[in-house]
């Protein structure tokens, strides 16, 4: 292998975004196939790592089964996002190891795109006995091979991916009508199927089909902008230069930033409110190329052979692109929108053809960002199983796999999915949560007091349930019932149900369903406790006289020292962070304060309800 000569020119830096312990979590030995935008990011920067899964011997990350990988990683890549490079951990020699790594990343991007990247590429490893991380940079297709002597770790990488780029999203529903002779051939069906699947794909660039491009729902501040693209004038697009002395109402200059609102999300957020570009597709059936100025209603026989079996094969697409902010918006949907619903096609033609003559797969694809990737991918679930059955739970565990998610918890199910636009961000959030309550309060209060001790808290958001909430005089018997909520929202927040938290009565309902109380219980105002509570949980997902909510322990073993973080659904007064924080209504409570009182009296009985995160993805 080449490399660069003393006193040649420096290689460009490599900018990593995603952060160093997600590429170091996989295990080793592994091979990581590295993403980046080299069209709209800094050439050789990688915003995210995929595991590799599919091998084709013992040989393991040294033999990686290419075409399943393409076939796979297709789906998932929005796309915008690119191959950039591999990268082997657990390496014993770094420059054939890391060559290695960059030649196979090399095949790859050819299955994916059909050519050689034009791009530059990285080959790295990782030391099995030092850890340390070295790469080998080749700037385009052929170039001299050099090792990369500057790696840069961004502080903040969220904010280069939505400084410089954008989303672009198309939604599209299909009906294609397929012919199956009586006579026919598995193998003549599913060339007949091709052929349909390739005919719809050609068509998205015919004269018959236009698209609408739109921002998102514009706020009472801020245009709405749009514009209208014809298939057959996307042909021939090449990258146009913005001159800002011409007309912007030229579909073929205006930027896709002309769509977007001036205040955009930031990273934190986007993952329940994306702002994307809109594209739709509008089917014009009268269009006649002869005389196009004058449509006239067209209509189309088409014959089928007989005697024949008519299948309505049903797909809805759903692709999202990233783009740079400066990209004129022509460009962007046929270079991106337009191949990415031609790639969805070819994707879910491979799904469907082997079920052609029974049940046909209903597959809807969902764009996710787990928390700790950077990069939108899209994952596509048949939607005939439901997401707790062994295939779909099956399908979610690789994903875990080759984006290196913990295993324990649902992060890509279909609830954790984007929404888009004002009006879906209103309605994911009341059905999402519930209610519009406080979030978290217990991160605004002071240290607890114990010195040296050892601090656990809880995981994840919840929603501060408390007296007098949602219009229902609670104040002296509902504290439990509050208690409840506040844990039915945490497991809803995580992802671990769908279910809405329930209300006063559907608890007592519940109690009353499996035989724990009287049927005149329901719309009482009695007390329940740490039992009843266990009962609702077991029912809706798989005492003393006070109820809390204890969201976390700091205990010195040395000293005994110890103090409990509290959340008080006796509260009754506004959702006013500053008075709760400030009226000891979420905050560290000492077993014995400083003037000897204990916390947990020493004659009552307390039962300890300890809800477990599940064990599931």
């Amino acid at each position: 292998m080449e490399t660069a000569a003393a006193g040649a020119r420096r290689p460009p830096a490599l900018r990593l975004l995603c952060p160093k312990k997600s590429v170091l979590s996989s295990p080793f030995p592994s091979l990581l196939w590295l993403v980046g935008s080299p069209r709209f990011l800094h050439p050789v920067t990688v915003a995210a790592a995929l595991r590799c899964l599919r091998f084709l011997s013992d040989d393991g990350p040294f033999s990686p089964d290419l075409p399943h990988e393409a076939d796979e990683i297709r789906g998932l890549l929005v796309r915008g996002f690119d191959i950039v490079g591999g990268l082997f951990l657990g390496s014993a020699n770094f420059e054939s190891d890391a060559g290695r790594a960059l030649e196979l990343a090399g095949e790859l991007r050819e299955r994916l795109f059909g050519e050689r990247a034009s791009h530059g590429m990285v080959g790295g490893c990782v030391d099995a006995s030092t850890g340390d991380i070295r790469f080998l940079v080749s700037e385009s297709e052929g170039s001299e091979v050099v090792e990369g002597q500057e790696v840069l770790w961004g502080d903040e990488p969220g904010r280069s991916l939505l400084e410089k780029g954008c989303l672009l999203r198309c939604e599209l529903q299909l009906q294609l009508p397929l012919y199956l002779p009586s006579d026919e051939t598995m193998s003549g069906i599913e060339a007949r199927f091709s052929s349909l699947i390739e005919s719809a794909a050609a068509n998205l660039r015919g004269p018959h089909v236009s698209y609408l491009v739109e921002g998102p729902t514009a706020t009472f501040d801020e245009s709405h902008h749009s514009v209208i693209l014809h298939g057959n004038n996307l042909n021939s697009v090449s990258q146009l230069p913005i001159n800002p002395n011409t007309n912007k109402c030229s579909a073929k200059i205006v930027s896709c930033s002309e769509f977007l609102p001036t205040k955009r999300h930031d990273l934190s957020s986007i993952r329940e409110n994306a702002d994307a570009i809109q594209i739709t597709v509008l089917s014009n059936q009268s269009f006649n190329i002869s005389k196009a100025a004058s449509p006239v209603p067209m209509l189309k026989y088409f014959p089928a052979p007989a005697p024949a079996s008519l299948r309505v094969i049903d797909l809805k697409l759903d692709i999202l692109c990233y783009s740079s902010m400066d990209l004129p918006v022509t460009v962007a949907v046929s270079e991106l929108v337009i191949p990415g619903l031609a790639d969805q096609l070819s994707i879910m033609k491979k799904a469907i053809v082997s079920e052609l003559l029974t049940q046909q797969p209903q597959l809807c694809p969902y764009h996710l960002v787990p928390p700790g990737l950077l990069i939108p991918l899209t994952a596509i679930y048949d939607t005939r199983y439901g997401e707790i059955e062994e295939k779909q739970s099956e399908l979610r565990r690789n994903l875990h796999f080759r984006l290196g998610l913990p295993l324990d918890r649902p992060l890509l199910r279909t609830s954790n999915a984007l929404t888009f636009g004002a009006m879906e961000r209103r309605d994911r959030s009341s059905s999402k949560s519930g209610s519009s309550l406080l979030r978290d309060v217990h991160k605004e209060i002071p240290s607890s007091g114990v010195s040296g001790g050892i601090m656990s808290l809880i995981d994840g958001s919840y929603e501060y349930y408390h007296y007098l909430h949602d219009g229902i005089d609670d104040n002296g018997w509902g504290c439990a019932y509050r208690s409840l909520q506040t844990i039915m929202s945490w497991y809803r927040l995580q992802q671990y149900s769908s279910i809405n938290v329930p209300s006063h009565r559907e608890i007592q309902q519940v109690l009353v369903e499996i035989g724990d109380k009287d049927p005149s219980f329901i719309g009482s105002r009695e007390w329940i406790g740490a039992i009843e509570l266990s009962f609702v949980l077991d029912k809706l997902l798989g005492g003393g006289v006070l109820a809390y909510t204890l969201l976390g322990v700091d205990y010195n073993e040395a000293s005994g020292d110890c103090a409990f973080l509290i959340l008080d659904p006796h509260y009754t007064g506004a959702d006013d962070l500053k008075k709760i924080v400030n009226g000891g209504w979420c905050a560290w409570k000492k077993s014995v304060d400083s003037k000897g009182r204990s916390f947990f009296l020493k004659d009552k009985f307390y039962n300890l309800l300890l809800p477990q995160r599940p064990n599931m993805v």
